[in-house]
């Protein structure tokens, strides 16, 4: 063991109350961010009172995914600003605040608009809290091995987010006739309308609500949280720098922009346009189809043909529709893995390029093969995980689900590897905007619209393909191009330097 790590201080109780609470922010970062799949075809179907296979469903969908994703990439930009102006724990404190009450109060939507702009006060709130914590704990732990130590760990429990918002929505859809109902007051209906009496024990709105819990630990928290000695000392000296997004573009720091920009997009576009692409390719597994055929043939026939054949078509769906959410799960499980084993190596590994091709490499070699093949080789089962006391159902081990476990090892361990790594390249004035340009333009803005990129090409492959096919072959392409690209740039990556070693 190096000096530097034996010398390393025992974390005293206000930094235990730290890492808790960064810990409990970014687990909910996620908790918010993958609570829309879960929730948006029953909250489309009641606020707009249209089936999936209408039109105007599909279009509310892609506004749900994509313009939140876009206006919390901008305020995220104005946030990590004030993140250098106003103090590390004042923005992260209200950047939680913004995002749990926004999930809060959008349980109590009356209409697809106000779902739509809590959903947009959510993403900003967790675009700006990610930015404001990473600063905030490189700040307070200014010993190397234990700052890399306390923001891998503290990262990683991101996954756990994932995990946890599968288990506050099973919770909901079992208790949800118990719970109490959601209605709005009288003396605010005529401003906010009203929750017909159908939708007042919705679980899409309970599951909504339960964002509201970081908020609940932070009340009592945060008297006891300290703002950045290093920020705090300069602001008081009067020699705190003031912040500027031209900065970033100066001749010393528009390669370290540049670069990590275009590479934290592909991060996100490996997830967004392939990954997060499971839901429409899952469907296409043999042994998938043969147990919704199988759930299809056992409903029973109806006097109305047509009747008939969309319930056998509602019964294929719901296989379809649990089988990609249990796959979703073993992804975050892999995520889970791949941000404890980034902040182990964190630790070993001197070099920050040599660390991320660590994850980089395989993940250019396996990504594309594993959604090239996914639909093409036999999906043997080897285990399937009863996870139902826990509400999370089931964790299916799989001949593919365990390629999709690897894709969310190689590819969610690289934003754990962003919050590791950008706070040691921007000096201390410009931390949180050199990290929010970063993370919220180059991921959350144009990382996120890989989405759209992989729907669009698969819209335009031959029909003579099915859509599961088309999705699965767009996934393979767009992964190799986003790995592609993001290895090539990391050659320009810079090497961080004890320049910026302020905290």
């Amino acid at each position: 063991m190096s000096e530097t790590a034996l010398s390393a201080p025992r974390l005293t109780m206000v930094q235990w109350l730290i890492c808790v609470m960064a810990a409990i922010g970014f687990a909910f970062d996620i908790y918010e961010l993958l609570m829309l799949p879960l929730i948006a075809r029953p909250a489309l179907m009641e606020l707009l009172k249209v089936e999936p296979s209408n039109p105007l469903f599909t279009y509310w969908l892609g506004i749900l995914f994509f313009v939140p994703a876009f206006v919390g990439g901008f305020f995220g930009l104005i946030g990590g600003y004030l993140t250098d102006r106003l103090g590390r724990r004042r923005v992260l404190t209200w950047s939680i605040l913004l995002y749990a009450f926004s999930a809060f109060f959008a349980g109590f939507a009356t209409n697809i608009y106000v779902l739509l702009f809590f959903r947009c006060t959510t993403f900003i709130g967790v675009c700006v809290e990610f930015v404001a914590a990473v600063a905030w704990l490189a700040e307070l732990f200014p010993n190397p091995q234990q700052r890399e130590r306390v923001l891998g760990y503290t990262q990683a429990f991101s996954s756990i987010g994932g995990l946890l918002v599968a288990v506050a929505n099973g919770i909901a859809i079992q208790y949800a006739g118990s719970f109490p109902a959601i209605a709005i007051p009288e003396s605010f209906v005529g401003f906010w309308g009203s929750i017909p009496d159908e939708g007042q024990h919705a679980a899409w709105r309970y599951t909504l609500m339960s964002g509201l819990l970081p908020a609940i630990p932070l009340i009592f928290i945060r008297p006891f949280l300290p703002e950045s000695p290093a920020w705090k000392a300069k602001k008081e000296s009067g020699t705190l720098k003031r912040a500027s997004i031209a900065e970033l573009f100066s001749p010393a720091l528009f390669r370290t922009t540049v670069v990590t920009t275009i590479m934290f997009a592909m991060s996100y576009g490996a997830a967004f346009g392939a990954i997060q692409q499971l839901p429409q390719i899952v469907g296409g597994l043999a042994d998938v189809k043969a147990l919704a055929d199988k759930k299809a043939e056992a409903v029973p026939d109806a006097p109305d043909a047509e009747v008939t054949k969309k319930k056998k078509m509602a019964a294929r769906k719901q296989v379809e529709q649990k089988t990609a959410s249990n796959y979703t799960k073993v992804q975050e499980v892999g995520g889970l893995i791949g941000r404890f084993l980034l902040a182990v190596l964190a630790l070993r590994i001197v070099s920050r390029k040599a660390l991320l091709w660590v994850f980089q490499i395989p993940g250019l070699l396996i990504m594309p093969v594993v959604f090239y093949l996914f639909l093409q080789v036999p999906n043997q089962t080897f285990a399937t995980i009863d996870l139902k006391s826990i509400y999370l159902d089931e964790l299916p081990i799989t001949t593919m689900s365990l390629g999709v476990m690897i894709c969310g090892l190689l590819t969610v361990a690289q934003f754990s590897f962003w919050g590791n790594y950008l706070p040691r390249v921007y000096p201390l004035h410009l931390r949180g905007t050199g990290e929010s340009f970063a993370a919220n333009i180059g991921g959350r803005m144009l990382g996120t619209s890989f989405a759209l990129v992989t729907t669009t090409i698969a819209g335009s492959l031959p029909q003579t393909l099915d859509s599961p096919t088309r999705f699965a072959y767009t996934a393979a392409g767009v992964s190799a191009f986003v790995y592609l690209v993001g290895f090539i740039t990391s050659f320009w990556l810079p090497e961080p330097g004890p320049e910026h070693e302020e905290a």
